[in-house]
């Protein structure tokens, strides 16, 4: 094998024959030229993180982002001497002084955002970076490539957390970083040393799921949308964070780059956190757990979950505030979701 004259999987470490066929579909998806598979999405993110960034090289990210990239960001990059700056995802000002300021290897970012999905320029951020030499790695998991391709915008590398939209029944977890062979190439490189394996029966799973795809996402993205104006409309509804609402500040942005908004609305509620309590306990259908995309709708309150071991004002810094709700849409039918929200809005 090694010689060349036949291919095979030397190791199960280093592939198998159903995650080779997930990996292609996905690439398919995508538009990339390779697609690989990887135990999480976290693990996804640290290998592009540890192996498209140098040492002593610096990173840009977004203020706006899933709180666990962020720690690893600060907290464990800056052992290989790796720095970074954080920007607001629309401020375009920021972005160039950072890039003019450092010397920048690679722009990563989620478009849409957690929690708040704001939505980035990819391929004016792209340009921008491009002419610095840096590359831009989006993580394009809230919009899935169903409604949003990265890399025919500009970007070099797409990560997506196939546990939630991609695998979407909440049973199986993966995560997988698409693009262009000669950067996947490093990518699969460090992922053999790092051992973060997905088994073939969960790497059959995704495929199993990824059947309904574009018909689940379709239609979390049509419930996803009337919901948020049902709730921009409510009283007891402070703000409604979803890119499909012209109230929305990216959503110029997200109308054309994306040709759905995504299944996850973001919301604050009237009170405090006993209000968000009392709404949540009273909800009869979503799921309360920490993850999104799949067929079961999900509450997730961040200030007692993502964020319960930051105080509020370590909280707020982060503009996660104790009436925060991110509700993730699954395919129920929208009256009874509609219903259920009234019900429990009654109840605060």
């Amino acid at each position: 094998m090694q010689e060349g004259r036949h291919a095979s999987f030397e190791y199960g470490r280093y592939g198998n024959p159903t995650t080779k066929c997930l990996e292609d579909k996905m690439s398919a998806l995508e538009r990339a030229e390779s697609t690989l598979f990887l135990a999480s999405g976290m693990c996804a993110s640290i290998a592009v993180l540890s192996s498209l960034v140098p040492k002593d090289g610096h990173i840009i990210a977004t203020t706006d982002c899933y709180r666990r990239t962020r720690i690893f960001i600060e907290s464990e990059l800056p052992k290989k001497g790796i720095s970074a700056t954080f920007i607001d995802p629309a401020d375009m000002d920021s972005l160039k002084k950072a890039l003019d300021e450092n010397n920048v290897s690679l722009f990563f970012t989620e478009t849409p955002t957690n929690p708040f999905l704001r939505c980035i320029d990819i391929k004016l951020v792209s340009e921008l970076c491009h002419q610095n030499g840096a590359l831009v790695c989006i993580d394009g998991t809230f919009a899935t490539p169903v409604n949003q391709k990265a890399l025919t915008l500009g970007a070099d590398i797409v990560v997506n957390s196939g546990t939630k939209f991609i695998a979407g029944h909440n049973d199986v977890i993966s995560g997988c970083v698409s693009g262009p062979e000669e950067l996947i190439a490093q990518v699969r490189k460090f992922h053999h040393l790092n051992g973060g394996v997905l088994d073939p029966h969960a790497a059959y799973m995704v495929l199993r799921g990824m059947k309904t795809l574009h018909l689940r996402v379709q239609y979390q993205n049509s419930l996803a949308l009337r919901m948020a104006q049902f709730l921009e409309e409510h009283p007891k509804i402070i703000r409604v964070y979803y890119p499909g609402l012209p109230s929305h500040p990216e959503h110029h942005i997200a109308k054309q780059q994306m040709t759905g908004f995504g299944g996850v609305v973001s919301f604050e509620l009237i009170g405090g956190l006993s209000s968000t309590v009392k709404f949540i306990d009273s909800l009869k259908i979503p799921y309360l757990a920490p993850s999104f995309g799949g067929c079961e709708s999900i509450v997730d309150p961040p200030a007692i979950m993502s964020y319960w071991d930051l105080t509020p004002s370590e909280r707020a810094a982060y503009g996660i505030k104790d009436n925060l709700i991110r509700f993730s849409f699954g395919v129920e039918d929208f009256e009874d979701l509609k219903a259920d929200f009234a019900q429990a809005l009654k109840a605060v």
